[in-house]
């Protein structure tokens, strides 16, 4: 892997520390991983994105970038090999707009399904499986989202190939089962094989114990 002066802000699970993650492997790049405490943020962190406070942060050449996607972005504007994103306008754009999608409706309606009760939870699994429609339609007659090989959509979705199944064991439901979506199921597989994931993806056990605990401390009652 190529070596650059080159430092990243995460959390272990965090999923948008793991899509930097996994494109920086694609890029073959090496960097220096600076593990945040999440509830006890760094003053590095503080200083790097004083608006967000959040992670991931990437360093490059002492100048910092902040949110995931826009770092996406950064990394394959700035390392042209293994590109992550279709030279295709029209292609690109989609890839934006479904990661887009993805991170404003998909990631709030799992985060929901398992903070809410009851009816609420149900409610908030039901919007999981219709917005998980869209990208099973997206995936017909393709391997992953950019084809043959993984690329930016995938990168942006590629947390929920631990989340979604640690979270159903949580809900004892089921969002995404291999009947409703089997072409989203597959993706799954061949996503979490991926030698450029499959040692990445956060432990199983310890992934369930920090949802677990997350759900205890966001828990929301059920409205009456």
């Amino acid at each position: 892997m190529a070596k650059e002066n080159l430092k990243v802000l995460g959390f272990w699970c965090s999923p948008f520390y793991l899509r930097v993650l996994w494109a920086l492997k694609i890029k073959g790049i090496e960097f220096e991983f600076i593990e945040e405490d999440i509830p006890n943020k760094s003053p590095l962190l503080l200083e790097l994105n004083p608006v967000h406070k959040k992670v991931p942060v990437l360093v490059h050449n002492g100048k910092p970038i902040a949110e995931s996607v826009i770092i996406l972005q950064y990394i394959e504007d700035t390392w042209k090999n293994n590109p992550i994103l279709p030279s295709d306008p029209h292609q690109k754009a989609m890839a934006h707009f479904w990661a887009k999608f993805a991170d404003e409706k998909l990631v709030n309606s799992i985060f929901a399904s398992f903070i809410r009760q009851g009816k609420e939870k149900e409610e908030a699994v039901a919007a999981v499986g219709e917005h998980l429609k869209f990208f099973e339609e997206e995936l017909k007659s393709k391997k992953f989202f950019s084809g043959d090989d993984i690329g930016f959509l995938d990168l942006c979705l590629g947390w929920t190939v631990s989340f979604i199944s640690v979270l159903d064991e949580i809900n004892g439901l089921k969002m995404a089962d291999e009947e409703r979506f089997p072409l989203f199921s597959a993706w799954i597989e061949n996503f979490s094989n991926s030698p450029i994931v499959k040692d990445t993806l956060p432990p199983r056990d310890r992934l369930l114990s920090k949802l677990r605990y997350m759900e205890e401390a966001f828990r929301i009652p059920p409205t009456a």
